[in-house]
């Protein structure tokens, strides 16, 4: 189970120890608060380890782990969990740094470590269960680079469920609403990237969009972290359904408002989605250029 510092990790690690499963929970950090909690509150079967998905050296040291414990038994389930994103903004305003990173964590690093457990789950003929997004479905303005990642997780596990079929393992994608995780409703937190990305930002860049563009969509995702469910049940039983169920759905979608977001983006004209993801997520302002260009439109 990797990404377990906070948020869907932790709670389904939680959850999972207290069902009596043994569970190998990854954080980046042990010394977290996440990792200290979940020292507290569950039972010596559950093992901590360390690491990093942009790490191989992480990884290689994790699966070694994994197969000195289970290469009697094989493992059952592996769960996908972790996941990062720290860029609110147009792709055109969000480094390229910016979408390596979010391809490192959340396509490649989970990659490497189903790649590396598979021997282990198909003797078992076990279970994957990863966690997606609906943005990695969807177009939401200035989540670029984190739902390309996402995009292609989703489209690599589909592939490995219908490749896997042979080998009796079933591979379920768990597709959230929005959850207060982590740092995702820190506003702090969110403000210091804007900050960050306002001061590397190229100059033509900064005048062809404008300060108060950046500013204005940092200001509506803060305005929406106010939707985040806190309680997160929903999405650590669609896991754990993912897990246990004889027969797992391919796709779960715990949260509220996706069937409605989802008939639209499958049955309305493009025109009516874009509307919809602006008035449901962010709307930004025109950049400065198209404003001034629209005035000077205007006095003519």
């Amino acid at each position: 189970l990797s990404g377990c510092d906070s948020g869907f990790g932790q709670a389904t690690a939680r959850h999972l120890d207290i069902m009596g499963f043994r569970v190998f929970a990854s954080v980046l950090d042990l010394q977290s608060p996440g990792a200290q909690e979940l020292r507290r509150s569950c039972s010596p079967r559950l093992t901590l380890l360390q690491m990093d998905l942009t790490k191989t050296d992480d990884i290689q040291r994790v699966l070694q782990h994994i197969q000195a414990h289970t290469n009697s038994t094989g493992l059952w389930g592996l769960v996908n969990n972790a996941g990062f994103n720290d860029t609110i903004a147009d792709a055109e305003l969000s480094p390229l740094g910016k979408f390596r990173t979010c391809m490192e964590v959340n396509f490649f690093g989970s990659l490497e470590l189903t790649k590396g457990l598979l021997p282990l789950l198909r003797s078992a003929g076990g279970r994957i269960v990863t966690v997606s997004s609906p943005a990695g479905d969807m177009p939401f303005p200035c989540l670029a680079a984190y739902g390309a990642s996402k995009a292609a997780l989703s489209l690599l596990m589909d592939t490995f469920r219908s490749e896997l079929q042979p080998w009796g393992i079933k591979v379920s994608l768990i597709l959230p609403g929005y959850y207060k995780t982590g740092t995702t409703c820190d506003p702090a937190f969110w403000n210091l990237q804007k900050q960050q990305l306002l001061a590397s930002l190229p100059q033509e860049l900064l005048q062809a969009y404008g300060e108060d563009y950046v500013e204005e969509i940092n200001q509506q995702f803060i305005q929406f972290m106010k939707v985040a469910v806190e309680d997160l049940s929903a999405v650590v039983n669609s896991i754990t359904d993912g897990l246990l169920a004889a027969n797992p759905a391919v796709r779960y979608y715990p949260g509220q408002g996706l069937g409605i977001m989802y008939f639209i983006h499958r049955y309305l004209p493009y025109f009516v989605r874009d509307l919809f993801l602006k008035g449901f997520f962010i709307n930004p302002k025109l950049p400065r250029a198209v404003r001034r260009e629209h005035h000077n439109d205007v006095k003519k």
